[in-house]
């Protein structure tokens, strides 16, 4: 019995402060790395980051403080931790090579919620896919197209392209251009299309409407008509200004030139 007590008085003696600086340091580092991932997220909260980015990072940075938690705390007991850390390094370097492109489309994700070239609701033209932007991800970004299918881009793709914005501003310029033939009244088509642009109220006044002759091509004399629009504007204006000049050049007799082919048969006399 007395042998037993000396036992468990030596091995209170050996291990007791290691395993009370064990639990100490583990108490302690779970208590800070609480308080510094409550820091970080209030901190991105304040400057409005995206939640999914605050989340994400949040619990990152909380697992990562308790891993040095944990190896700082086994150093108590006596672990080699420099060879415990050589193994979780070593490990971590082999699920980065493994996960290389989804980590990168998770950088590439940072990167669009924190600067923001699109966001919710944008019409884009991003990594090769055109359509209005539903959701952007940590991971990928969410496009419907106009014929409603929703694809799922890889934000590495996106970062890794030009991106379009067409609705990064409130008003864009509709470009179009109306061609007329040679033997037409070139003053007269001139002036019907102002006046079919000056009739178009959702047309603004401010930047003024260019209407010129940009070029005497093969078969026609083609003019450009360039008005300013909002940006929500853009796909009706374009479609009823052409309808519209049709109609007018139509009743008005000028032509819209097209293309065509002259075929010439030569017969040949049998010998």
């Amino acid at each position: 019995m007395d042998n037993m007590q000396e036992t468990i008085q030596n091995g209170l003696a050996d291990y007791g402060p290691g395993i009370l600086g064990f639990l100490a340091v583990l108490v302690i580092g779970y208590i800070v790395a609480k308080i510094i991932t409550s820091g970080i997220r209030k901190a991105m909260n304040r400057s409005e980051v995206d939640p999914t980015l605050v989340g994400f990072i949040s619990n990152l940075s909380y697992m990562g403080l308790m891993a040095l938690v944990v190896i700082s705390a086994l150093g108590q007991l006596g672990v080699n931790t420099t060879s415990f850390a050589a193994i979780i390094g070593a490990a971590g370097l082999a699920i980065g090579f493994a996960l290389q492109g989804s980590l990168g489309n998770f950088a590439a994700g940072v990167m669009l919620i924190i600067f923001r070239p699109f966001k919710a609701g944008d019409f884009v033209e991003a990594g090769g896919v055109s359509g209005i932007v539903e959701d952007v991800q940590v991971f990928a970004t969410i496009i419907r197209t106009g014929d409603n299918k929703e694809i799922t881009v890889p934000n590495g793709s996106i970062t890794g392209s030009p991106i379009v914005n067409y609705s990064a501003k409130p008003t864009r310029r509709v470009d179009m251009v109306f061609g007329i033939g040679y033997d037409d009244d070139i003053k007269r088509a001139k002036d019907l299309l102002h006046e079919i642009v000056a009739s178009d109220s959702r047309i603004l006044a401010d930047p003024e409407v260019t209407i010129a002759v940009s070029e005497l091509a093969d078969s026609s004399v083609n003019f450009v008509v360039r008005p300013w629009v909002n940006s929500g504007d853009y796909w009706p204006v374009l479609f009823d200004t052409t309808e519209k000049v049709k109609l007018e050049f139509d009743k008005a007799g000028i032509s819209i030139p097209y293309p065509q082919n002259d075929v010439h048969v030569h017969q040949i006399k049998a010998a």
